[in-house]
């Protein structure tokens, strides 16, 4: 089979097309003939070799594909030959075939296209797992949501807006904020030219919101705990701006915030099996209804998955990028 290889050259890692043996579903797993490829920030850390892959994962690129079964191995249930799923993995989505758990495996929404199916795992198990699980999202919370451009913002304002929340965002062009209002942001700072912290105080009349999920860390940690109302939760899924920042501990305390986060490709297979049980039964059929859908910003050829990296490494994109095969 083909896939996408990260390859060392004098400037840099780059990524190539090469051949691999196909691989063969274990117990519990299934095997998929890849459709469609999600691409993800965490994909251009491990191509910087600074996120690599759990152990026992595949050493190729690719978080989140959708595509057709074509074999299951031992003990796989619910699932058979044929089926047309979309699927969480650890690795090895950037290739004509893929193994995937069964339990991180979920049926391609009715009426879906395989290119938006391959754009659902990797956001809606981040959003779904960080908003409703770990942070607790009650209906008529409020949320801010830093990047309300990229694949976790347009996922998070949409579940939001579904489940009962008001959910603000940052963005970082006019441009972008009015096409987070137009998915049903209840308003979208743009973080270049407003100081979100101050908005956020004006638009809860100084209250704050209730929850903040955060992807940026480094001197946005202490400007979260300004925008939280007292009680209220910061989950960080991702530290774009750096790891290291200072705690205004009285803050925390006066307040009585829950500092909080974590990462999913780690996580153990039971923990994506409860998570994907959860989409299946609560945002599966808002999918198949319509009420919300994958925002897909460009596609490229599985080919082109260098020229893909450059396009989300330079930012200008709004929704998620799929390769396609």
């Amino acid at each position: 089979m083909r896939a996408i290889d990260i390859v060392s050259t004098e400037s840099g890692n780059a990524l190539l097309l090469r051949d691999f043996p196909r691989p063969l579903p274990g117990d519990g797993e299934v095997l998929i003939q890849v459709a469609a490829a999600g691409v993800n920030r965490p994909d251009l850390m491990q191509r910087q070799g600074v996120y690599p892959p759990p152990p026992g994962a595949s050493e190729l690129l690719g978080l989140e594909v959708a595509g057709t079964i074509v074999e299951t191995g031992p003990g796989v249930q619910g699932y058979k030959v044929g089926d047309a799923v979309c699927a969480l993995l650890t690795g090895g989505g950037y290739a004509e075939f893929c193994l995937a758990p069964a339990g991180s495996c979920l049926p391609v929404p009715a009426g879906l296209s395989m290119i938006e199916a391959a754009a659902l795992p990797e956001t809606f198990f981040t959003v779904w797992s960080n908003l409703f699980q770990r942070g607790r999202l009650l209906p008529g919370e409020s949320v801010l949501v830093h990047g309300g451009a990229s694949g976790i913002g347009t996922t998070a304002i949409q579940l939001a807006r579904a489940f009962g929340n008001s959910c603000y965002v940052t963005a970082g062009s006019p441009d972008k904020c009015q096409r987070c209002l137009a998915l049903g942001a209840a308003a979208a700072i743009d973080y270049r030219r407003d100081d979100f912290v101050a908005q956020i105080l004006q638009l809860t009349a100084g209250r704050g919101v209730d929850l903040v999920l955060d992807m940026i860390g480094g001197d946005y940690f202490p400007r979260n705990l300004k925008c939280l109302a007292a009680e209220g939760r910061l989950v960080q899924i991702a530290i774009q701006n750096g790891a290291r920042s200072e705690i205004q501990l009285w803050q925390v305390m006066s307040k009585r915030l829950t500092i909080t986060g974590s990462t999913l490709r780690s996580r153990d297979q039971a923990f994506k099996s409860r998570i994907a049980a959860e989409l299946s039964e609560r945002v599966w059929p808002l999918l198949a209804s319509g009420s919300i859908k994958p925002v897909i910003d460009r596609t490229f050829p599985l080919a082109a998955a260098e020229q893909a990296h450059a396009y989300l490494a330079d930012g200008r994109h709004f929704g998620k990028i799929v390769l396609e095969l």
